[in-house]
């Protein structure tokens, strides 16, 4: 992955960092609810505890959940390949799902880049590529290629979609990206979830910065309310590690 890995040496790196759960769902419970909830990628309840879009909406902040493959703006419903529903955490809050304005900020990805050419994104953006661009299945769909060929097509959707986002004049300014897998390999129990990478750019990050601190998805969650000025932090986000080190 070589634009992945040009970023982690320009810019801040945790080099300890770990997922708190195997499977996915639980992981990404964990950045945006500060708890795993459950384990079962099929699972098809609500969550009514606090979670990010009430802190955020509590300090009046706007937000959009960018989903590839997503059928429509404000979709809700369960898996629609490429897409996974348990790979977008924003549709199982009751604050989304009881909320016809709130789900309207579940987007499909297309609209990044009109927001992004616009100077319209939200305060916080959350980006999630469909299961044929984030390494975990096959380019044209499936399981049976190589891990490589899964890894350069993620690779390869990271450059096309993030490089706009690193030239824009807005983001340069006062942006933050956090780029974060929700697990890692399914053989790795290191902290429970595995060992994966988390990336910090920022014009107001050190750069070329290496973090051994341990973090893991409570402390990117407590990271990113803290930057957008919310008090409250749910779950486990309330006594996590801070990622302050990461930032000048």
């Amino acid at each position: 992955m070589p634009f992945l890995n040009s970023l982690a040496s320009k810019y801040g790196l945790a080099t300890q960092y770990f997922a708190d759960s195997h499977t996915s769902i639980g992981n990404y419970f964990m950045l945006t609810a500060g708890q795993i909830v459950t384990v079962n990628d099929a699972f098809t309840g609500t969550i009514s505890d606090d979670n990010i879009v009430r802190e955020l909406n509590t300090a009046g902040r706007t937000w959009k959940s960018y989903a590839e493959s997503l059928p429509f703006a404000g979709y809700l419903g369960g898996d629609a390949y490429p897409y996974f529903k348990h790979h977008n955490p924003f549709t199982y809050f009751t604050d989304v799902t009881t909320n016809a304005a709130q789900a309207a900020n579940v987007v499909p990805f297309g609209q990044f880049a009109t927001d992004l050419a616009a100077n319209n994104l939200p305060n916080f953006s959350f980006i999630v590529p469909n299961v044929e661009h984030d390494a975990h299945d096959c380019p044209s769909g499936g399981t049976s290629c190589a891990d490589a060929d899964k890894l350069i097509a993620a690779d390869n959707w990271l450059k096309q979609n993030l490089t706009p986002l690193l030239n824009n004049s807005s983001f340069l300014s006062n942006g933050v990206l956090l780029i974060v897998f929700d697990e890692g390999n399914i053989l790795d129990f290191a902290n429970v979830g595995g060992h994966v990478p988390l990336l910090v750019i920022s014009s107001r990050a050190k750069p070329a910065y290496k973090s051994t601190t341990t973090f893991m998805h409570e402390s990117t969650l407590r990271l990113i309310l803290q930057s957008l000025g919310a008090k409250g932090f749910p779950g486990a986000s309330a006594n996590a590690p801070d990622m302050g080190e990461f930032f000048h």
